[in-house]
């Protein structure tokens, strides 16, 4: 009995806290799958996607602008770059195309070859992430990265720029924090090219900066608004309309520089000249003028305030164990937030040591893309990104694509809709046509499933037509698509 419980907890530990177990992980992981959760924490290591195709961010964003200027001179006409450096002074071989130095490579993205930069960048960007998810040992540390890059998402919906830097900003801003501190992940996103520009901080300007005298132009709060809302205190954490602009007005100059002085192209920069002077202070606290110094100290504040810990604890445990977390546990988690200074990898170790993680029921619904993930572990299916992004768009959850800043939804009501069931039956339907060779159906389910399987779920899987059909049937399966 003891054996069969350890079974069934490994099941269940690997599916709310992973990505659900290939074919031989129960058996290699044999041990407590809580002392190998605790363990992975402790080692702080999250994967980073890799590939040939992937650039930094900087790089990214360089290829992105000179793409847009190659574009640009096509549609001139003949001899745009001509008139272009004749109006500049210069000889048209001394042209520069996206703030870089003619013929200076870019990476290995090849201007003018194939599909545009944003298309392909966003592909290979994808086929690394599954492929990380894919091949993780347990997946929690992957999932981490997913909560966290929901928590504070940008969305490749904005435009080329932000289908070009959605997966750097993953790499840079989210993955070296997964178990760092709360406050240094916070800072990262903010100061990110990728956030600044999809919450418009760029064109935000201080008005009584030296910029806003002279143009008569003001503040955007969007960046600032969702810092507060989303980012930290929620929804429910006490601030007002006057700290949205106040704190609008301390993080004014902090932008992206589009040409290239100094090397700066395509990185994050302070530009005092669109700086709104003076003391400022959010909730009740002044933060003096000091440059982008006084961003970093409203920033610090607030990763350390109360409402900061209760809203992240609360999220935390919503996404990992119930829509309605049990009250105990969030106070748990957020007394741990609170008491280590937003240690992330402290806050995942009390996750997975609490009891009311480890209850049998599972109350959550796999999130698109952890079902599509978890198929593909279960199948051996090789990672190709175009019929995946298409199948991830089709159950509502294109990648780095949610419809607002607040991320996709994380409650079951939100995935269980008629036509979402039909997309994921559609999504398993074309995974078993596809997954020749492997274990037999009955033996697959024993490998990812265990003694979690209900007896009707084996039946249903022994008694299908063919091989395709048994493996869409343990994909559909309730053990398979909640956790």
């Amino acid at each position: 009995m003891a054996l069969e419980r350890d079974a069934a907890l490994a099941v269940l530990g690997l599916n709310r806290f992973g990505l659900g177990p290939r074919p031989g992980d129960l058996a290699r992981m044999g041990a407590d799958i809580r002392d190998v959760l605790a363990a992975e924490v402790r080692r702080r290591a999250v994967p980073q996607p890799e590939g040939p195709d992937l650039l930094t961010g900087v790089e990214a964003f360089r290829a992105w602008r000179a793409e847009e200027d190659l574009q640009r001179l096509a549609r001139m006409g003949p001899g745009a770059a001509g008139r272009m450096a004749a109006e500049a002074g210069a000889r048209p071989e001394s042209l520069r195309i996206g703030g870089m130095e003619p013929n200076k490579p870019t990476g290995p993205i090849a201007l003018g070859a194939g599909p545009p930069v944003p298309q392909r960048l966003y592909r290979a960007e994808a086929a690394a992430r599954l492929s990380v998810g894919v091949e993780s040992g347990t997946g929690f540390a992957e999932r981490l990265t997913l909560f966290w890059s929901n928590h504070f998402c940008v969305s490749a919906a904005k435009g080329g720029h932000l289908r070009t830097l959605a997966g750097a900003f993953e790499r840079e801003a989210i993955r070296p924090h997964v178990f760092g501190r709360f406050a240094d992940m916070l800072l990262a996103v903010a100061r990110h090219p990728a956030m600044l520009i999809y919450l418009d901080n760029q064109e935000s300007i201080g008005p009584n900066s030296p910029a806003g005298r002279r143009r008569g132009r003001g503040l955007n709060e969007n960046l600032a608004r969702e810092i507060l809302e989303l980012h930290t205190l929620g929804v429910d954490g006490g601030y007002g309309q006057e700290d949205v602009t106040s704190l609008a007005r301390i993080i004014t100059g902090w932008t992206v520089a589009y040409d290239d002085k100094r090397g700066a192209q395509g990185r994050f920069t302070f530009n005092a000249n669109l700086h709104e002077p003076g003391d400022h202070a959010v909730l009740g606290v002044s933060h003096r003028e000091g440059g982008a110094e006084q961003g970093e100290q409203a920033l610090l504040a607030l990763a350390r305030h109360p409402a900061t810990a209760r809203h992240v604890a609360r999220k935390l445990a919503r996404h990992f164990i119930a829509d309605e977390p049990p009250p105990k546990l969030v106070e748990r988690l957020t007394r741990t937030f609170r008491d280590s200074d937003g240690d992330l990898a402290a806050l995942s170790l009390a996750l997975v040591e609490a009891p009311e993680a480890w209850v049998p029921e599972a109350h959550k619904l796999r999130l698109p893309y952890e079902f599509l993930v978890a198929a593909l572990r279960t199948t051996g299916r090789k990672v190709e990104a175009p019929p995946l992004l298409a199948a991830l768009a089709g159950m509502g959850q294109p990648l780095w694509t949610p419809s607002g800043p607040n991320g996709f939804p994380d409650t079951v009501a939100a995935w269980v809709s008629p036509e979402g069931v039909k997309a994921r039956l559609d999504v398993a339907a074309a995974l078993g046509r596809q997954a020749a060779g492997g274990p037999s159906p009955p033996d697959l389910v024993d490998a990812v499933l265990g003694a979690a399987c209900s007896r009707e779920t084996r039946q249903a899987v022994a008694r299908a037509e063919s091989r395709a059909q048994a493996v869409a049937l343990l994909l559909m399966s309730p053990e398979f698509q909640r956790r």
